[in-house]
């Protein structure tokens, strides 16, 4: 029976996303609101939501599913508010301590701040415990593992109620039999604790980094196992016959079970599909260099793909914990649609970080809140509907936006609630003017040899400004835009990374041979875990990698390569690549130099089949579509102009519409500010151009 409809989740701090695509071509997009207390509710909230407006009934979706893809924020929300499980850390014995002391130094932006405070510990001081062992860096044992402190621990953790623990010992990664005997002890004192063993996880050399990631790891695992169930129950309630993949912070898919092992790798899931979204919706022009930002309600999310390649960082800070698995570099920044206006003790307006979220969310939401926020100052200066957001499912109070403002804002600043609402649109765009900077400019791109592709419900409001201010005079906007993370994950393939410690000097046939049967025997690994998952053959593909550095330097640089068969003399074509990477990041090269390995790496893809990409009729002129005028503001000043709002459901590809104008799709607000002209073209994206 050939299945019908592929199913996009993508939960977000105020609204989860759902697309629905069917084989026909149509893609229709679906919002509710996210229930943070207990996520798998939205789904069910989502899926009535699309039975009601559709007809179409759950169970009918998720039976005639070929893939339900669910992007989650458990992890990361657990993460933020430190509600993961209790977690032991079982070390080599002086180790214990490798987490707090973080190679000696705080993390970047706050290495030179006494007051900045230490990062609070997911796995305590009184919950490590150091083992007698020891393994050198030849991989040689110098101390023999003494089972009985491994029993210790175990006995000690029983009495303390710990759920997880994590096993990282010294150089574990070249002798790894002292962690498997550890593991093996621990499962047959605690049979029901989740379990982390560093070098399975992550077997890079860099203990810190591979102890980190295990603790943080063990500390998600129990949460992420019981949403996993949850949903994978639900699911199968409804008749699927195909198991939930969810999507990875590497940017691609993956099966339950994987995520419950490798829970690190589910943190950042949700905006990890924006740059596979964002090429696949440039296809049409082949642009290949694009700047992605993604305003929801509670943060504002940025990546970036340069060449058709999307950023990957490994080894980062990420909420103050080292993470050294492979993540889509994300930059995420406290502005939201929900972002809150204060005074700070200078008497200057601040935006943000602190959010209203969806619960009880902007003043103008009518739910309980009370203090201004972004949209709320959208509202007033005239972007958005007054009869309400979602189709008018959410509706909005002016009255009640327009009294935040005054009370909190404009009253203390002398300033006209107008006059407060602009500089509140002002100050969140700087905001996120700068973060955009940080992923291009500080980086060594130019932002203005790159377009710029909206996502996420707010971001339309604010995207022309955001592309003025950068000097950005292409910007991109898919009708699918409010959702466009749920649309990656559908288009996006199952990937899983294969890591192997590699440390060898980059010269003569002996290392060649080791790299080569390194990377065979990880890709061997890969392609049986996709082949047991029903891809075939000519569906699997391979990217790799080498962690890499002149002899003598601290730290690694990874470099991307091509498949292709390691012999003495390809070791030249590794060289230049490192070079030329070296360059590129630092401005220099050493020829002379003799070239290491640390790491190598596999990400295998297995290729899922797109659905068919969205199709839009051609219109019969934009001044059809004009629903209305609307009073709204564009200058410092908060004079107000009359502006034509335009319907988009109305339009039609090839429609042109010059700005000043709004056009309003039903789950988001594009905002074309004066100066620029958008059209819609036949894939149903807007390509909105700056005019001299």
């Amino acid at each position: 029976m050939q299945t019908q409809y592929r199913l996009g989740i993508d939960a977000g701090g105020t609204f989860t996303d759902f697309i629905l695509a069917d084989r026909e071509g149509e893609v229709r997009i679906f919002k509710a609101l996210s229930t943070p207390q207990d996520p798998t509710m939205a789904i069910r909230n989502g899926l009535a939501l699309i039975e009601e407006e559709t007809g179409i009934s759950p169970s009918e979706i998720v039976s005639n599913a070929d893939l339900c893809i669910n992007g989650t924020t458990v992890g990361l929300n657990a993460l933020i508010q430190h509600k993961g499980a209790r977690t032991g850390l079982i070390a080599t014995a002086g180790h214990e301590d490798s987490i707090e002391i973080r190679l000696g130094h705080k993390e970047d932006g706050y290495r030179y701040d006494p007051e900045y405070p230490p990062a609070r510990m997911l796995a305590p001081r009184h919950l490590r415990r150091g083992v007698r062992e020891r393994v050198i860096s030849t991989g040689a044992v110098h101390t023999p593992l003494h089972e009985e402190d491994v029993r210790a621990a175990c006995r000690h953790f029983l009495r303390e109620g710990v759920e997880s623990v994590a096993i990282s010992f010294v150089w574990s990664v070249l002798h790894t039999e002292h962690e498997q005997r550890a593991a093996e002890i621990v499962r047959e004192m605690m049979p029901d604790v989740f379990l982390t063993v560093g070098s399975q996880l992550y077997p890079q050399v860099r203990e810190y980094t591979r102890t980190s990631t295990a603790v943080v790891n063990a500390y998600l695992a129990p949460i992420l196992a019981r949403y996993v169930a949850s949903v994978d129950g639900y699911f199968q309630g409804l008749g699927a016959r195909h198991p939930v993949r969810y999507f990875q912070s590497n940017g691609g898919l993956a099966l339950g079970e994987v995520v419950t092992d490798q829970s690190v790798y589910a943190i950042n899931s949700g905006p990890a599909s924006a740059p596979q979204a964002a090429l696949h919706i440039a296809e049409p022009w082949d642009l290949k260099n694009i700047i992605t930002v993604d305003m929801g309600g509670t943060s504002f999310d940025i990546t970036l793909t340069r060449d058709g390649r999307a950023n990957v960082s490994k080894n980062i800070d990420f909420l103050r914990y080292r993470i050294g698995i492979p993540m889509i570099q994300v930059e995420t920044l406290g502005a939201g649609g929900g972002s809150i206006g204060w005074i700070d003790s200078m008497g200057l307006m601040q935006m943000g970080p602190q959010s209203a979220g969806s619960e009880p969310g902007p003043a103008c939401y009518d739910q309980g809140g009370d203090r201004p926020t972004t949209t709320d100052a959208n509202l007033v200066l005239g972007y958005l509907n007054p009869d309400g957001l979602v189709g008018g499912r959410l509706p909005l109070n002016v009255a009640a936006a327009r009294r935040a403002i005054e009370t909190h804002l404009a009253r203390p600043l002398g300033l006209s609630v107008e006059q407060a609402a602009f500089g509140m649109f002002t100050i969140v765009n700087n905001n996120m003017v700068n973060a955009i900077r940080r992923v291009s400019v500080e980086r060594g791109y130019d932002p203005r040899d790159f377009v710029l592709n909206c996502a996420g419900g707010a971001t339309g409001a604010h995207i022309t400004a955001l592309a003025r201010e950068m000097g950005i005079r292409r910007v991109l906007v898919s009708k699918l835009a409010s959702g466009l993370c749920a649309y990656g994950q559908i288009i996006s393939d199952v990937k899983y990374n294969y890591m192997a410690p590699a440390p060898v000097r980059l010269e003569g046939a002996a290392a060649a041979r080791r790299l080569d049967d390194l990377f065979h025997g990880l890709e061997t690994r890969g392609r049986d875990t996709l082949r047991s998952d029903g891809f075939a053959e000519d569906r699997i593909s391979i990217r790799r990698s080498l962690d890499m550095r002149y002899v003598g330097q601290v730290h690694e640089c990874t470099v991307d390569v091509e498949p292709f068969a390691l012999d003495e003399a390809a070791l030249e074509r590794l060289k230049a690549a490192f070079h030329a990477r070296h360059e590129e990041l630092y401005t220099y090269s050493e020829p002379a130099s003799m070239i290491e390995v640390v790491n190598v790496e596999s990400a295998i893809l297995g290729r899922v089949d797109r659905p068919r990409r969205m199709t839009i009729a051609a219109g019969q002129g934009a001044a059809s579509a004009v629903s209305g005028v609307r009073q709204m503001i564009f200058t410092a000043d908060g004079a107000a102009q009359e502006t034509r709002v335009y319907a988009g459901a109305r339009l039609g590809a090839g429609d042109r519409i010059e700005g000043p104008a709004v056009i309003e799709e039903v789950t988001t607000t594009l905002v074309v500010e004066p100066g620029w002209v958008a059209e819609l073209h036949p894939s149903g994206v807007y390509v909105l151009d700056h005019q001299d």
